[in-house]
């Protein structure tokens, strides 16, 4: 979704604000494999010149080298030509729910995909499109009492924005029960892992929680809404956007910010989700880069310090199609616009980041990792540091999030032995007290 249009979707009641409550329950079982997962968005359209899954199954051991565990695929189904954008329209313009867009390749080649990614070890998503659907859906003729519509009784978008779409009415339990079966031929036919649920929370959260059950059944599913709200993490959902960082990270970027305002959140909003409940962090994906600029207008000097903290803290990793090459353009959304794939520095960054939150526990997801203990640093306006402990693993990671140099002091937190540069591999300085000079936008992670 378009984070530019979601005060406007606020204000007119299509999604609502966070609860006032904090997120008491979490009845949710993660996948056993999810517990040091790392996640790749792939976009298949831009991610070669050939746009297809047979293209696509061919990075799938470049994904598997660099340590990722999920890979969510962005809408394969076919996309919706009656008031289409662009000349290729929205993926997320759905024509039918249980069809393959033929641009990307047939059944078949998606089938290959999903076998293929499971046979290099890594799960496999898909975007799922629940809140609306093309305006040429089937369902707009065979069953119209499955959509909203305005006073005098025409289809109407969710937003006036998303003129290609047309929204769907959840009071209508037949369309409930339609909706889930279409999920679970997905399930069925082609052994797929779960689901990524675009704008999940202009969907009524008891349909999520019916969905979660009834597709459980079938397979167990992993679940990923585009969302932040925390009631959808107590039945239906794995894992909620941390959409919050990103206005937080970009203003501490632009110093509009500081650390200061980053703990205000931390200890207040954020303390609000369940333990058990995963977050996703990132610092770009197709919303952000299309709409908003990628990460490096938005983060300038501070993009990589902000990469690797999406890395460190709590929460699961995301990797967009293309960061690895950096890519530094924002991706046509409506027409073909090849990622230019190039050795980049940020390949290698992300290969050692995801090795790592595999193999050290203090950076497994939910209650499976450790907890975050913010250290005190003597610059803590400017110098964000905190370890996690886990089962015998450690972490310790400080960050200069500012434009100017930082002296940053660490009590106790660096003496014991056996912590490593993960940049460097050298040891970590080690003593009860441990002065570090950080550069601009500098960081420092130690791990055991």
């Amino acid at each position: 979704m378009n984070r530019l249009i979601f005060s406007l979707l606020l204000s007119i009641g299509a999604i609502t604000a966070l609860p006032a409550m904090a997120q008491k329950n979490s009845e949710v079982v993660h996948p056993a494999w999810s517990k040091n997962a790392t996640i790749y968005e792939a976009n298949i359209r831009q991610h070669s010149k050939e746009g297809s899954f047979q293209k696509f199954e061919e990075y799938l051991p470049e994904l598997q080298k660099m340590g990722v565990k999920i890979i969510w695929v962005m809408p394969i189904n076919p996309i919706g030509e009656k008031n289409r954008k662009g000349t290729l329209g929205s993926y997320y313009a759905v024509r039918d729910y249980r069809g393959v867009n033929p641009e990307f390749g047939t059944p078949a080649d998606f089938k290959r995909l999903v076998k293929a990614a499971h046979a290099h070890g890594m799960k496999l998503i898909i975007d799922w499109v629940a809140n609306h659907s093309a305006w040429d859906h089937a369902w707009a003729t065979q069953h119209p009492e499955f959509y909203k519509k305005d006073k005098d009784g025409n289809f109407v978008p969710p937003v006036p924005d998303w003129a290609d779409v047309i929204a769907l009415d959840y009071t209508n339990q037949n369309l409930r029960k339609e909706m889930i079966e279409a999920m679970r031929f997905w399930l069925k036919e082609y052994d797929i892992d779960g689901f990524r649920c675009d704008v999940a929370a202009m969907v009524p959260t008891d349909f999520w929680n019916d969905a979660r059950k009834e597709l459980d059944k079938t397979k167990k599913v992993f679940m990923l809404a585009e969302a932040m709200e925390w009631d959808l993490q107590e039945k239906a959902f794995d894992m909620t956007y941390g959409w919050q960082y990103k206005d937080l990270w970009g203003d501490i970027a632009k110093g509009k910010k500081s650390v200061k305002d980053f703990d205000a959140y931390l200890n207040g909003e954020e303390k609000n989700y369940h333990p058990n409940s995963y977050r996703m962090l990132h610092i770009t994906n197709h919303d952000l880069n299309s709409w908003e600029g990628t990460e490096f207008e938005r983060l300038g000097d501070g993009v990589e310090a902000f990469l690797v903290l999406s890395n460190i803290m709590p929460g699961m990793p995301l990797l967009y199609s293309g960061q690895e090459a950096g890519n530094n353009k924002a991706l046509n959304f409506f027409e073909r616009d090849p990622i230019q794939w190039k050795d980049h520095p940020y390949k290698q960054l992300y290969t050692k980041l995801f090795h790592l939150k595999q193999s050290n526990k203090a950076l497994w997801n939910g209650v499976d990792g450790g907890p975050m203990v913010r250290l005190k640093t003597g610059s803590d306006e400017q110098v964000f540091a905190f370890s996690r402990e886990k089962a015998g693993n450690k972490v310790v990671a400080v960050f200069n999030l500012s434009s100017k140099p930082q002296t940053a002091t660490i009590d106790a937190a660096l003496a014991s032995k056996g912590l490593k540069d993960i940049s460097s591999g050298k040891a970590a300085p080690t003593g009860a007290q441990v002065k570090l000079e950080l550069k601009p936008w500098e960081y420092k992670v130690f791990a055991k």
